[in-house]
């Protein structure tokens, strides 16, 4: 889980969510690249982030598209966060002999039965175990000390650019104090009509 290093967040906001994560990919202490990006969209709706080994993240990402895509003809419909999530969880958990060493987090809006677009975050281990929050997930390992600055910085109902400037502080004064995560982060905050996406440079030693 530590072999390649990286750290992601996601977190709840007032209508809005956001999901970041580090570009650092590296061989234990060696850096390989500083724009190895963690984080994709699964739908318009829905972002999935991974921490881990880097070559299982590259085979789960190609195995939810097709998974995602599949689910999409056969129910003529769009997949919901919720529904994406168990999706995430039944595959790790298919292999939980020989596991994919990816921790999952996923960010998104569900929709509700009146048509409104809820906030909803969810993280998993790597068989599969799903976590459920009302305030924020974290994996990857700068996670401890995610966990830290995010119980001290976040708040309920933050509007998005402060979930914005909450989340970014959070995870780069996070991987600043974590030898595998760093240098530079992606952001993406998802309000019911954009998709806000910004790239932060951070310390590269």
């Amino acid at each position: 889980m530590e072999y390649n290093g990286g750290s992601v967040v996601a977190m709840v906001g007032k209508d809005c969510v956001a999901i970041a994560c580090d570009l650092r990919l590296g061989n234990q202490a060696l850096g390989v690249s500083s724009n190895f990006p963690k984080i994709f969209p699964i739908t318009d709706r829905i972002y999935l982030g991974m921490s881990g080994l880097a070559t299982d993240l590259e085979t789960l990402r190609e195995r939810f598209r097709f998974r995602v895509n599949m689910y999409t003809i056969k129910e003529e419909r769009e997949i919901e966060p919720q529904t994406f999530a168990h999706l995430v969880s039944s595959t790790l958990y298919e292999h939980r002999f020989g596991p994919y060493f990816i921790e999952p987090v996923i960010a998104g809006l569900s929709k509700t039965p009146s048509g409104d677009l809820k906030p909803f975050i969810a993280a998993a281990d790597l068989i599969g175990c799903l976590n459920f929050a009302k305030d924020f997930v974290v994996s990857g390992t700068a996670s401890a000390k995610i966990y830290g600055l995010a119980e001290a910085l976040w708040e309920p109902d933050l509007e998005p650019e402060d979930l914005f400037e909450t989340i970014s502080q959070t995870l780069m004064n996070a991987v600043d104090r974590d030898a595998f995560s760093g240098w530079g982060c992606l952001v993406h905050v998802l309000t019911k009509d954009k998709v806000i996406t910004r790239t932060l440079k951070s310390r590269m030693d």
